[in-house]
């Protein structure tokens, strides 16, 4: 009998999916659907490019910000365009990011270009080396090397030393040969992911980056499922979020020996919430793309003085603001419309007002005139009137 059959004997690497609760199945199927959605949706490259960006920075930081690093997301987005200018205090800081980057482009390569999805002790002592690369660490700490002392995090006593390579390999197969039906895929896998961080989390078999090691695996077995790359960096963001509830979730399941159904609610929910928000920013892309080809329909070969003019402020108002504005603010949105109507009456500006409202491009309010973008919505939910 091993030590740990006796210290942590919830380590059985099995799950009873019969106390995953109807809600967490729903949140996982939704999550699937919302997956599939932002899969191949069409955006500008530039777009795209940014969001790519914003999700990059948004999980890497999640991923050590965990653990203790301080820098900001827009800290991060400067860092990764080469612009963050740190003093060599704090330096420590974006090279863990860099180490988590390095690691996330590593994975990505292995998954999308060379196939190789497994998961072997061996890959996860590299993902730990590449983590702790170059950081200033313990003696007693070797990159990419199993513990051989007892560590605790918190009140949580990790499992036995002389057990944990034993534990890494039982966990690798384990996880290689859990059962993903092709039609749920990202379903399963999303469920796979989970478990095996809250696993690995309790095995804790290095002396240090146990937490974002656990967030590259994860990460591996998400895009493995078929989730995008911006998307498979959520779940490590809505841990950070809710860092103190995340804790407190680890250690419920420590407490309830195995159970790892709440677990499964609490960060399946989450993946949820951040996938609509992701879903929402794409959306707002969207629209803005076909919102510029609507205008730029209406004015279709029209190529007057008066007509350009007009196709800018139904552009150029619709970009600077969602709320109404006073006419005579106009010349202020924009340096295109100060340079059009700088010459102008206010009969002209009023003039082209009337032709926006009158194509339907714009309204009048109480406080004034604003783009009408919602003109281009279709499918909306029917309304409830009083």
């Amino acid at each position: 009998m091993r030590t740990y059959e006796k210290t942590h004997s919830w380590l059985t690497f099995q799950i009873d999916l019969r106390l995953i609760g109807y809600v967490t199945w729903i949140s996982l199927g939704e999550a699937q659907s919302k997956c599939v959605h932002i899969s191949g949706v069409p955006l500008r490259p530039a777009v795209a490019k940014q969001l790519h960006m914003v999700y990059l920075a948004k999980g890497v930081l999640a991923t050590t910000a965990i653990e203790g690093n301080t820098l900001t997301e827009a800290e991060v987005i400067k860092h990764l365009e080469g612009k963050l200018k740190l003093p060599p205090s704090k330096e420590y800081l974006a090279k863990e990011i860099d180490n988590i980057i390095a690691a996330c482009d590593k994975i990505t390569t292995d998954i999308l270009i060379r196939n190789k999805a497994e998961i072997s002790v061996n890959k996860i002592k590299n993902y730990n080396k590449l983590v702790l690369d170059g950081l200033s660490l313990n003696e007693s700490i070797t990159p990419g090397q199993v513990r051989n002392y007892s560590v605790g995090v918190g009140g949580y006593r990790a499992a036995p030393a002389e057990d944990c390579e034993f534990l890494l390999q039982k966990l690798c197969s384990w996880l290689n040969e859990f059962q993903i039906p092709e039609d749920n895929r990202i379903t399963f896998g999303i469920l796979k992911a989970i478990i095996a961080h809250i696993y690995f989390v309790w095995i804790h078999p290095f002396g240090d980056g146990n937490g974002r090691t656990a967030r590259l695996i994860e990460f591996q077995i998400l895009l493995e499922a078929g989730i995008p790359t911006p998307a498979a960096h959520l779940l490590s963001n809505f841990y950070n979020q809710t860092r103190t509830e995340y804790y407190r979730q680890l250690d419920k399941t420590t407490k309830m020996k195995g159970n790892v159904s709440d677990f499964v609610k609490y960060a399946s929910s989450g993946f949820v919430d951040q996938l609509k928000e992701q879903l929402d920013i794409i959306r707002l892309q969207q629209w803005d793309i076909v919102w510029r080809n609507y205008v730029h329909e209406m004015f279709k070969e029209q190529t007057s003085e008066a007509a350009v003019r007009q196709r800018h402020l139904a552009l150029d108002l619709s970009f600077a603001t969602d709320e109404s504005i006073l006419i005579s603010k106009i010349p202020e949105i924009s340096t295109r419309m100060a340079a059009a109507y700088a010459t102008k009456s206010r009969k002209t500006m009023v003039r082209d007002v009337n032709k926006l409202i009158n194509m339907g491009l714009m309204e009048r309010t109480k406080e004034g005139v604003r783009a009408k973008q919602e003109v281009i919505l279709a499918f909306l939910p029917a309304k409830k009137f009083d």
